[in-house]
């Protein structure tokens, strides 16, 4: 089938969002029999993009991946954006939906320079900027520093190859789709919970386009996207923002779990839903608080 007009499908340019991009367009060309000329792929480049030299949560956080192609998507540039949904923030614009999402791939990371976060070197240097995989490091293991890393993952495997750092993490689902799923050891669920929606890709249309959406809804994976929307509303109900150290997970079988941290990695609390819903998660993230810590519940501020 050939479609008169191209979708014109808005993505970050790095080598993981095109990968990300192609799966979406292809996913819609089996989905409708379209041939290839049915969809574009229309590459923005992104603030987060451009500034590598600082944690994100410092200069303006997840925003920094979405603003761009927010803008592009509701000045009608592009017909719909791809996004890792681990990236996008958690309260997104009224006129902006989140239509479909792909099946969930390995929601585990993997740590690079170890065969496990036991193995590591006495003091050993970890390359992250994620506050989660640090706050989670710290607490399995106080010698450790935190060097920050930022970039994509050829960038942040040359800083480690260079000696910036003795380790990294990086999420086992990216290194799957660039082909490159041998690169580290995958850390067991029960020692390292995943941060909320990693290793779901995500599309958004606007609100008022319901043609477009239409068309997104034969590739939406509903268990993905019910168990990421629980994960969502979990951070929603935390008042969670970037500089907060939390992972939760949702399953259609396990229900949903989530932590807590504080930065340093000293207190952390947890628990366990056997359902995975947005009620379970708004009482989970009530519980949670509740049996905080202050140096964890100052980081939901947001709240």
């Amino acid at each position: 089938m050939i479609r008169t007009r191209p979708l014109r499908l808005g993505t970050r340019g790095s080598p993981l969002a095109l990968v990300q991009a192609n799966m979406v367009a292809a996913a819609l060309r089996t989905a409708h029999g379209w041939d290839e000329s049915a969809v574009e792929i229309v590459p923005v480049k992104t603030t987060g993009d451009r500034v590598q030299d600082r944690p994100l949560a410092e200069i303006g956080g997840k925003a920094l991946w979405t603003k761009e192609l927010d803008r592009a998507l509701l000045d009608g540039d592009i017909h719909f954006a791809v996004h890792s949904m681990k990236d996008v923030e958690t309260i997104r614009p009224e006129a902006i939906r989140i239509v479909a999402m792909l099946p969930r791939a390995d929601v585990r990371d993997r740590l690079i320079g170890a065969e496990s976060i036991t193995a590591l070197p006495h003091r050993a240097r970890i390359g992250t900027s994620s506050p989660r995989r640090a706050a989670q490091l710290r607490h399995l293991r106080p010698d450790v520093s935190i060097v920050p890393f930022r970039g994509n993952v050829d960038t942040r495997l040359r800083k480690l190859a260079d000696g910036e750092a003795d380790a990294t993490l990086l999420a086992a689902a990216g290194l799957e789709r660039l082909e490159r799923p041998d690169i580290g050891v995958a850390i067991p669920l029960d020692v390292m919970l995943p941060a909320p929606a990693q290793g779901a890709v995500g599309i958004e249309a606007r609100a008022d386009d319901s043609e477009t959406q239409a068309l997104l809804a034969a590739i939406d994976h509903g268990e993905t996207h019910a168990c990421v929307a629980t994960e969502r509303a979990f951070l929603a109900a935390l008042g969670a923002d970037c500089h907060s150290p939390v992972a939760a997970l949702a399953t259609t079988g396990g229900g949903l779990r989530g932590e807590l941290l504080s930065e340093d990695g000293a207190y952390h609390v947890t628990g366990h839903r056997t359902s995975a819903d947005p009620a379970a998660a708004a009482e989970l993230a009530d519980w949670l608080l509740g049996q905080a810590p202050p140096a964890i519940a100052r980081l939901f501020a947001g709240r």
